[in-house]
């Protein structure tokens, strides 16, 4: 897959976050199955990794290092522990209200802390009554002074038991243009988390309720301006939450195909290999088949967001392939594993759990169908990444530090970089050039 949208350097972040993830996290999936609740050290210590700031610009301290960088961090823990991965895509996705909609000074205040770790974000949109019809919700804000005051209920918000700060999305008025987003401190009177519910799956990551009772929030945590909110809402489910959650689902795809060749490797049937049967070796065959498409798709829709370019089709179409192709190896894994896999000394039976959790969030997969559906019929609404293409470009640069001062030739037939715009002839963008992000991980 590097051949096409990751280079070296992107791999040499994939294999440090696959050595935390084998060294740090997998020791600690027992018990976070026994307990079934929240990994608050867990999530605080992958946070300070520095991963959560992987689209965040370096100007705040961040990665800067776009969204194929992200992908490959959370598919790389959720191969090991998709409650982690979730972890990781929940706060990255509390990253985009900022990143796209927060005030020069709400950036410097909150976007450093969170690319170090220190502060774990969230965004609250869905309320039980309403659920992904986000026109319904009833939560409201109310201006009073240099004040809005909150009242209401949000569900299913991921990271809601370690989250530090959570962007919320409440009514203002009426209509489409009546929701407007704010920044509500953990810790705020009239705030507080509902008790956390056990799950089916991914256990130690937390998708819990908040409560606003007259909490008084200041008017500068306004996210842009009043009306925004459903801006806010929609453009990070689209351009973080899908993509995010693909990349949740690529994990387990490939813990999938790696338990499962293992375990027909060793396991033995008429005195040779499980693996030497052609029906099993028909299985396989459609797993790796599977994975191959999904994770194609999951990193060509990343590259081209990283590039400024319109891809919502592309995000809806790799959120619903790498969801739906998932449950299916799971299953076949399942049906391989036959009554081994009903016992939990084999993860088979969590991986299936676990991408049971991916379906719904950021629209189930009649919602992707339906959005492709529209765009078939020349119906489609417009495009988020279209709208915010000049924001969404990779910031760093990919080009080594010692061609700064000189002509920069860093491509595969050493066409020079046009340096009024940093784009390589023949290509729409390219990434102005800076340090390289990559030299942080030396």
């Amino acid at each position: 897959m590097h051949r096409y949208f990751t280079d070296q350097r992107h791999e040499a972040l994939r294999q440090r976050v696959r050595d935390f993830a084998e060294s740090e996290v997998r020791p600690r999936i027992a018990e976070m199955e026994a307990s079934r609740t929240v990994c608050h050290d867990l999530s605080r210590r992958i946070a300070r990794q520095g991963w959560i700031g992987a689209t965040v610009h370096r100007a705040y301290g961040g990665m800067g290092a776009g969204h194929v960088a992200k992908t490959l961090i959370i598919e790389e823990l959720s191969r090991v522990s998709a409650a982690m991965g979730a972890m990781a895509q929940a706060s990255q996705l509390g990253v985009a209200k900022i990143v796209h909609f927060g005030s020069e000074e709400q950036k410097k205040t909150w976007l450093p802390a969170i690319a170090s770790g220190d502060c774990l974000p969230t965004i609250a949109v869905t309320e039980p009554q309403s659920g992904g019809h986000v026109l319904g919700m009833a939560s409201t804000a109310v201006r009073d002074g240099d004040d809005y005051v909150l009242n209401g209920r949000k569900s299913y918000v991921g990271n809601s038991h370690v989250g530090d700060l959570h962007g919320v999305v409440v009514r203002t008025g009426e209509g489409s243009t009546g929701l407007s987003a704010f920044l509500v401190e953990s810790g705020t009177p009239g705030f507080r988390v509902g008790p956390q519910r056990p799950a089916m799956g991914l256990h130690g990551f937390s998708f819990g309720e908040l409560f606003f009772d007259n909490c008084r929030v200041p008017a500068a945590n306004l996210l842009g301006r009043e009306g925004d909110g459903l801006a806010v809402a929609y453009s990070s489910s689209v351009l973080y939450g899908r993509p995010n959650l693909t990349a949740v689902s690529l994990g387990i795809h490939q813990a999938v195909l790696d338990e499962t060749s293992a375990f027909c490797a060793e396991r033995q049937r008429y005195g040779k290999p499980l693996a030497d049967l052609a029906n099993i070796k028909l299985k396989l065959g459609r797993i790796q088949s599977r994975l191959l498409l999904a994770r194609l798709s999951a990193y060509h829709a990343v590259h081209l967001l990283d590039q400024g370019l319109p891809c919502d089709a592309e995000l809806m179409n790799a959120k619903l392939v790498n969801v739906e192709s998932a449950l299916e190896s799971a299953r076949d894994a399942m049906d391989i594993h036959a009554a081994s896999a009903l016992f939990t000394d084999r993860p088979i039976e969590r991986f299936l759990r676990d991408a049971h959790h991916i379906f719904a969030p950021a629209g189930t997969s009649d919602v992707q169908l339906l959005r492709l559906g529209e765009l078939a019929l020349g119906r489609a609404k417009g495009e988020w990444s279209s709208r915010l293409a000049e924001l969404l470009r990779l910031e760093p640069s990919e080009w080594p530090e010692d061609d700064r001062d000189g002509p920069a030739t860093d491509t595969p037939d050493g066409t020079p970089v046009d340096e009024e715009r940093a784009t390589v002839p023949g290509q729409r963008t390219a990434p102005a050039r800076q340090r390289s992000w990559f030299a942080r991980l030396k």
